[in-house]
């Protein structure tokens, strides 16, 4: 009976937690049921480590599916207490992005100089490293909005900046008069704060099992490095710093390292 409780204990707050809409597409995410089990288990995908999440019905891998990856059959591996493996199959389906053209007037924000690809190789290496951040806490998937805003540039758009092609958009950009509070939108720890050439003043939240979350361009931060903060308190303002049109905020979530629609998340 002790046994029994502890193992409610511990399955009881995830049981809490909804997890994000499942969207098997580039961009998108997979969840898949892994069967019951006394131990969890450990998952893999792209040669990157998956959350994997206790359920009423035992475990299910929680798997970030990259907008490059091409559409068809792909599997998780798994890795079990007793050192069986298995392998779970799913499909990834087509989906379409539309497009969002921008212009950037300084251009050396369009086309960085020698000492700025310098800088620019420093700070993503920097965030590299937050990104491979892993702590077994288990997160909180049900994301509320971190600003009030109107959604400005959707996720997984196909992006121009003056008229030059580049990465697809990466996040969900809100936008709102500088000033505008930003809020966690779900427990977490920071990770990673900065002054970046491309996000300007940015945070990176740590939510557990390899969930990462990135705001960008704000104002002003009011975190710092290795802080706990809870959902809903005040990590920053809205601004326009770095690569910008005008004030907004650049709202990225990760999963196994893969920028993902943080609109799966929202509250349910």
């Amino acid at each position: 009976m002790r046994t029994l409780l502890l193992c409610l204990a511990f399955l009881w707050p995830a049981l809490l937690h909804a997890l994000p809409a499942a969207l098997p597409a580039p961009g998108g995410v997979a969840i898949l049921s892994l069967g019951p089990a006394g131990a969890q288990p450990r998952a893999g995908f792209n040669d990157e480590r998956v959350a994997v999440v206790p359920t009423d019905g035992g475990w299910k891998a929680v798997v970030g599916l990259p907008l490059s990856l091409q559409p068809g059959d792909h599997r998780v591996e798994v890795t079990w207490a007793d050192g069986r493996r298995s392998w779970h199959g799913f499909t990834v389906h087509d989906r379409e992005y539309g497009e969002s053209r921008i212009t950037i007037d300084e251009e050396r924000l369009v086309s960085p100089g020698p000492e700025d690809l310098k800088r620019i190789e420093a700070e993503r290496a920097r965030i590299r490293k937050a990104l491979a951040t892993w702590t077994d806490t288990v997160p909180d998937f049900n994301f509320a909005v971190p600003a009030e805003g109107r959604f400005s540039s959707g996720f997984g758009l196909r992006r121009f900046i003056n008229d030059q092609p580049r990465n697809p958009h990466s996040g969900l950009d809100i936008a709102a008069p500088t000033g505008t509070p930003v809020h966690a939108p779900s427990p977490g720890r920071v990770i990673l704060t900065g002054d970046f050439f491309f996000a300007g003043k940015a945070v990176f939240l740590d939510h557990g099992y390899g969930v990462i979350s990135f705001y960008a361009h704000m104002n002003d931060i009011h975190v710092e490095e290795g802080q706990v903060v809870e959902r809903g308190e005040r990590i920053g303002d809205i601004g326009a710093t770095g690569r910008v049109t005008g004030p907004h905020l650049h709202w990225t979530i990760y999963l196994n390292r893969t920028a993902v629609e943080p609109e799966l998340f929202f509250e349910r």
